[in-house]
């Protein structure tokens, strides 16, 4: 009798654990059955994020190499997707307050609805003024070291009703960082918040606390601080708001002073991002950092712009993965990025969104997290810029109409973010010629996501293969596709 129960209580066990080990297996993808639904933006056409065909798979044990290919293996799988997004600075806030009602709506809807809009789900701010505020200020008075007279009320005319609806028309939550551009005048060896200038060491304890100020100020509004990057652009000297850290400089700051404080105020659940700035130096100031034990243990990820190619070269998208590489417990977060100059001539120049096509495409393919976009919104100037140095944004409002005008760069963005959900996994995706670039993410609700863009003038087709699965799909000249599967 013993015996029979002993065996009972064994078969039952291995049935449970049987279960158990197959729900925490999940079944490997498969394409039986499944369309492939084709969203097509192109130059030269009405084609935006157009749902230009859905395919069906066939066999293909074998491709030829007279076939382009565009290779995906679901079961292959890197980082977990955080999000995309853009900037909410003063100068998009403040746009925003010009337009019409239904503008306004449009706007939101435009970017933070996934439905019947982008599906933003990443914003950074600045703390107090950046060049895209109307207007130098700080949260306090000058002088003021011991953050005294410490307030945001300058955020809350524009920028902070703008977070609040924006987050509102996401669904109610939205990931949001924020970065400063320079402590206050009087925390720096220039005594000036432009033209770069370093931090004085004997405000070192006094700067950390204003991060502290800032999170806890947002927070008490009913805006969560999801993180913060330690300083926007912190090797450039600008005309505007900046300030200087060398790679120590920024280690001692973290780990001595911002890292402990935000533990001591109960804000150690903050994301900390080092760098962030551009890929040129990006290594050298990963491996300073990270390489320090006390430093590395406060930090969440490494920032970056894409404005190294000021010097007329090509993006450094390997310095990317080569951090990647050397710390694969560290995240990589795209922190800026816009087309300058602005130019109203070059609203519908079609190269300025192929720049955001192929950054995002290789930044994922090396092992970045999160992408975000510079200024959501911008006027009919490139601005409003308190030093003049006017840029483009993916949408911009005509404030004298009350109109808004859609650039490409809206579009290739919306190929990524609308369809890539939270904590996607990016899986393998491989061309067999350079005139595509592709990425690929699997989603929680197990739908493939495969972008796919066309860098030449003529039309491409290719093969979609997964495993010997396959459609045939045709891709116009220096078009973006995204393809759902």
């Amino acid at each position: 009798m013993k015996t029979t129960i002993s065996v009972l209580i064994l078969l039952v066990t291995l049935s449970v654990f049987s279960q158990q080990k197959s729900k925490m297996q999940p079944k490997p993808f498969s394409v039986n059955g499944k369309t492939v639904m084709v969203y097509t933006s192109a130059d030269s056409t009405n084609l935006r994020l157009t749902n230009t065909d859905n395919l069906k798979f066939s066999v293909l044990k074998q491709p030829f190499e007279t076939q382009t290919c565009v290779f995906v293996d679901p079961n292959k799988t890197f980082q977990t997707f955080l999000g995309i997004g853009g900037a909410i600075t003063d100068a998009s806030a403040e746009v925003f307050a010009k337009l019409p009602q239904n503008k306004q709506q449009e706007l939101l809807t435009a970017y933070y609805s996934k439905d019947k809009g982008i599906g933003y789900s990443l914003i950074r701010t600045n703390i107090h003024s950046c060049d895209f505020s109307s207007d130098m200020y700080t949260y306090v008075v000058e002088g003021d070291a011991d953050l005294k007279t410490f307030s945001i009320e300058h955020d809350k005319k524009f920028k902070i009703p703008l977070i609040k609806k924006a987050t509102e028309t996401a669904g109610g939550k939205l990931t949001l960082y924020a970065s400063p551009w320079s402590p206050p005048a009087f925390m720096k060896d220039n005594n000036d918040m432009l033209k770069g200038g370093k931090l004085l060491p004997e405000f070192y304890q006094s700067w950390a606390n204003y991060y502290v100020k800032f999170i806890n100020s947002y927070q008490k509004e009913g805006i969560p601080v999801w993180g913060l990057t330690v300083q926007n652009e912190p090797m450039a000297k600008q005309t505007w708001e900046s300030c200087i850290y060398t790679a120590e400089e920024e280690r001692d700051f973290l780990k001595n002073y911002l890292g402990p404080t935000l533990s001591k105020a109960g804000l150690g659940d903050k994301k900390i991002t080092v760098w962030d700035h551009n890929r040129d130096l990006i290594t050298q100031r990963a491996t300073t950092i990270l390489d320090d034990p006390d430093a590395n243990k406060y930090v969440w990820g490494v920032g970056f712009h894409w404005y190294e190619t000021w010097t007329g070269g090509a993006p450094m998208y390997e310095n990317v993965g080569a951090v990647k590489e050397m710390y694969p417990n560290k995240n990589l977060l795209f922190t800026e990025g816009c087309n300058e100059k602005f130019d109203a001539n070059k609203y519908q120049l079609w190269k300025n969104g192929e720049r955001y096509g192929k950054s995002m495409i290789n930044d994922f393919n090396n092992g970045t997290v999160g992408w975000t976009d510079w200024n959501i919104l911008l006027d009919e100037k490139g601005g409003p810029n308190h030093v003049g140095n006017f840029c483009f944004a993916p949408i911009h409002a005509d404030t004298k109409t009350g109109e808004l005008i859609y650039t490409p760069s809206y579009y290739f963005i919306g190929h990524f973010s609308k369809f890539i959900g939270k904590d996607a996994k990016r899986i393998s995706s491989v061309t067999s010629r350079s005139q595509l670039i592709s990425t690929s993410f699997l989603n929680q609700d197990g739908k493939v996501i495969t972008i796919v863009m066309n860098q030449s003038n003529k039309k491409v087709t290719y093969n979609l293969c997964v495993g010997t699965n396959t459609t045939e799909i045709s891709i116009l000249p220096k078009a973006i596709q995204t393809l759902v599967y």
